[in-house]
């Protein structure tokens, strides 16, 4: 087991809350927005489902707010800042970064609040939100000649558009249309946290274990991209085409949702697992990146429609398990990871877990593996859906009480004037 520290701060060296440093790079607030709605819309989706009743109505709202809401809000929180290290500007701060921060916020209160009104003004904020987000990552990358990471503004176009379709979907109440819409978001934010994960996990493991040498698997890396966008395009195409169009389409979708799992499961048997078993803060990293490795091979069964439906039931024939395996399993468990591991570094803060980081990664655990025993029909499911809940609440709620002081305060090395420093926890190569 990794060393934990009880990490607290000197009297003489805690510094006051500051907006400049709050608003100083785009995982400050964003980190903290995320995280606090993933708690509250939890806690409303489960314990208090009847408020839910707008034009974006009980799981149509869950889903969307668990996606759009948190995931790729921390998603977006980690680029604008991992861009400033990549590119050496700083893409937002200040008071454009707060402003972005306000138009996530009228979303989550627009879509919440009810009434169609409400509802349209909350997908406006939400697509500006998005715009906002790529023109910004797009400008530093071509001010900083970072021509390997063009493609990151165009995914996030990509996920602001899939948000728009599925906000569409979701007036007409088509839940077919609803959710292969959604689908195309899951992929989109597959293909940034493949990318991502696949650059910062054998970089932070060869940093954090001694002698520790892995490979970057630059070129199956490569072969991945090819494929998890050739999945994206193909989803995008079943989106255009009638129903009855080319019956190729789905199975070239499942073929390169196949490989894209494959060639992920393959990178993290030669990342070394066993390796990283006694750093709690490595290897929920990997566990993360192997669930949506697992995960996309779920879904390229599911999309395949080559297997007789008898051999479907249960687990595999649902479409909320692939979504679970990707989106919660996967996605989730590397978001907490991240949050503290990032965060860490960003804020010049030692690279160690304390009690409460480490036990929010084995509530993270529990709630996933607590809501993937849900998913199976039985007398147990609603129990097992609350003690998800509980678990993923007090998750967020211990990073929140553990983080929150330190996100909202400079970084202990730095006054509060200061410009913001460039990171020196992301890997130069990602440039």
């Amino acid at each position: 087991m990794s060393r934990l520290l009880n990490i607290e701060e000197p009297a003489a060296a805690m510094q006051r809350p500051s907006m400049t440093a709050f608003l100083a790079l785009g995982f400050r607030p964003l980190y903290i927005a995320g995280a606090a709605w993933a708690l509250i819309s939890i806690a409303l989706w489960i314990f208090a489902p009847q408020t839910l009743d707008g034009p974006l109505p009980h799981v149509y709202w869950h889903a969307h707010e668990m996606l759009w809401g948190f995931i790729i809000t921390i998603a977006v929180g980690f680029l604008l800042t991992a861009s400033a290290t990549w590119t050496g500007f700083n893409p937002l701060a200040g008071k454009p970064l707060g402003a972005l921060c306000l138009l996530w916020l009228i979303a989550r209160i627009g879509f919440l609040a009810g009434g169609l009104t409400g509802f349209w003004i909350a997908t406006a904020a939400e697509v500006l939100f998005f715009l906002a987000a790529a023109a910004s990552l797009m400008r530093v990358m071509v001010k900083g000649r970072s021509r390997r990471n063009y493609g990151l503004p165009v995914l996030m176009l990509a996920l602001g558009a899939a948000d728009l379709l599925y906000l569409l979907a979701a007036l007409e109440g088509n839940y077919a249309t609803l959710m292969q819409r959604f689908d195309l978001g899951l992929i989109g934010m597959a293909v940034i946290a493949l990318l991502i994960a696949r650059r910062v996990i054998p970089f932070f493991s060869m940093r954090m274990v001694q002698g520790l040498q892995i490979p970057m698997l630059t070129r199956s890396g490569q072969v991945q991209m090819v494929f998890s966008a050739l999945a994206l395009a193909s989803g995008v195409l079943l989106q255009i085409v009638p129903a009855t169009g080319p019956a190729f389409l789905p199975l070239l979708m499942a073929f390169s949702l196949a490989l894209t799992g494959l060639i992920s499961l393959g990178q993290l048997l030669a990342w070394r697992p066993l390796a990283v078993l006694r750093k709690p803060m490595l290897w929920i990293l990997y566990l993360g990146y192997a669930f949506i490795g697992i995960g996309l091979l779920v879904a390229a069964v599911q999309v395949s429609g080559l297997l007789d439906p008898a051999l479907l039931r249960g687990l595999l024939a649902r479409s909320a398990t692939h979504v679970h395996l990707i989106g919660m399993a996967g996605f989730c468990i590397l978001i907490i990871g991240m949050l503290t591991r990032t965060a860490l570094g960003h804020l010049g803060r030692p690279l160690a877990l304390d009690g409460s980081m480490l036990a929010s990664y084995w509530l993270m655990v529990a709630a996933v593996v607590f809501r993937l025993a849900a998913l199976w029909p039985s007398a147990a499911s609603q129990h097992l859906l609350h003690l998800a809940a509980a678990a993923w609440i007090l998750c967020m709620g211990l990073y929140l009480w553990r983080f929150v002081p330190m996100l909202i305060r400079p970084r202990p090395d730095k006054p509060a004037t200061a410009a913001p420093p460039r990171a020196a926890t992301q890997p130069a190569q990602a440039r």
